[in-house]
């Protein structure tokens, strides 16, 4: 099988490459090879590879960039989408985010749940759902993360090693997710010819608060950090950003562990093993 992968140098794309299954023809490519807010290149790329499969595992994703410029967040997240549909007749599996959802529900969201962002961001992520056929895969996450990318988690370690103290939001409710797990997950659904919306995180419910409690325990047993220093859970109206983030996020994955019988990692346990791969570099 012959697979195209946008966003090849993202967290996702690495994590695709890196799980990649036996008897798969990777064509991986990056932002720079390919301008994904121009649909004659996208056309052009999927002439030229001509991929039995396409996982769209680019995004523009600076979300709170995204109030002041969401046209471009629209190009990638939204057009580019329409155009890769309208350029490859075959599947397509398109990854998406928790930012869809308005965060006011009282239980894990499910992907037949109705949408409603309230970002600009997740605004350009619910239009590029719509360009997609009945035919292909939709897989939804949140809070990705990997070691050596650009994330919450390395961003955490880098302030623990510089700050005497640092506040976290406490009232924002989700579950981190481990690119590689994500990775292999929507390998898995590809394998089983899955299509139409499927959901991954990590298994258990945490704030960012609890994400960075944890993260300064598990690296200081790895020795990443030389000292603990105080953390202090606050509340979203003391962190003011430009995009409205949803206060509840936490996705319901029981269809995609039913439909691959796998088992369901907590997140902390993949949290051990991505500073585990962190500390092998230091």
């Amino acid at each position: 099988m012959k697979v195209l992968i946008t966003g090849a140098n993202g967290q996702l794309g690495r994590g695709l490459i890196a799980t990649a299954p036996a008897g798969v023809e990777l064509h991986p490519v990056t932002r720079d090879a390919c301008n994904l807010a121009e649909a004659c290149a996208i056309a052009a790329l999927v002439e030229q590879v001509a991929p039995d499969l396409v996982i769209n595992a680019a995004a523009y994703t600076a979300v709170d960039k995204a109030e002041s410029d969401e046209d471009t967040a629209r190009a990638i997240n939204a057009r580019a989408v329409a155009a890769l549909v309208s350029a490859h007749e075959g599947r397509l599996v398109h990854v998406s985010t928790d930012f869809v959802f308005d965060g006011a529900a009282s239980r894990a969201y499910r992907p037949d749940d109705s949408r409603n962002p309230i970002s600009a961001y997740g605004r350009s992520k619910a239009a590029g759902e719509d360009s997609l056929r009945d035919s292909d895969l939709l897989v939804r996450t949140a809070w990705v993360y990997t070691a050596g990318g650009a994330n919450f988690v390395r961003t955490m370690l880098r302030l623990m090693a510089q700050k005497p103290a640092l506040n976290v939001v406490a009232d924002q409710i989700g579950a981190p997710t481990w690119a590689p797990g994500l990775a292999h997950t929507i390998w898995g659904l590809i394998a089983k010819d899955a299509s139409g919306t499927f959901h991954h995180s990590d298994a258990g419910v945490a704030s960012w608060y609890d994400f960075a409690v944890a993260i300064q325990e598990e690296a200081l047993a790895l020795g990443l950090l030389e000292a603990a220093i105080p953390i202090t859970p606050i509340p979203t109206s003391a962190y003011p950003t430009p995009a409205a983030r949803p206060a509840f996020s936490l996705l319901d994955c029981s269809k995609t562990r039913a439909l691959l019988e796998d088992g369901h990692t907590h997140w902390r346990t993949h949290l051990r093993a991505m500073l585990k791969e962190e500390a092998s570099h230091v």
